[in-house]
C-alpha cells in the first residue's frame, strides 16, 4: 500500500513538472529579451499589452495604441515603439528615447 501511495504521488508531480514546462515554453513565445543601457529588459507581449521588467525589477504594463506601422505601446510615460526587433522606448518625464539593443526572442531554459 505504501508503495503504491508513493508511485501515485511521484506520477502527479512528474506531471506538473510537464505542465509548468508547457507553461513556461507558452509564455516564453511572445518574450524577448534586450539590453537597455546594458542591462537586462524583458518584454512580454500579450494581447494588446507590453509587460516590461525593467533592470531595476520594477514591471511595468504598456498597452497598444495605433501605429502607422510596426508596434506602439504606451502607459502615457514610457512608450515603446518599433518594428521586430528593432526597438525604441522613450521616456516622457525623462525626455529620453533610448534604442534597446540585442533583442532576441527568450527561450526558456530546460527543465
Amino acid at each position: 500500500m505504501r508503495l503504491a501511495y508513493v508511485i501515485v504521488i511521484a506520477a502527479v508531480l512528474a506531471g506538473c513538472a510537464d505542465k509548468v514546462s508547457k507553461e513556461e515554453q507558452e509564455a516564453a513565445k511572445n518574450t524577448y529579451v534586450c539590453l537597455l543601457d546594458g542591462e537586462r529588459l524583458v518584454i512580454r507581449f500579450d494581447m494588446g499589452m507590453a509587460r516590461m521588467l525593467m533592470p531595476s525589477g520594477d514591471r511595468i504594463d504598456l498597452y497598444q495604441i495605433p501605429a502607422t506601422s510596426g508596434v506602439r505601446f504606451s502607459n502615457g510615460n514610457l512608450e515603446l515603439r518599433g518594428k521586430g526587433t528593432d526597438l525604441v522606448l522613450l521616456d516622457a518625464a525623462a525626455a529620453t528615447q533610448v534604442a534597446l539593443a540585442q533583442c532576441t526572442p527568450y527561450t526558456a531554459p530546460k527543465p
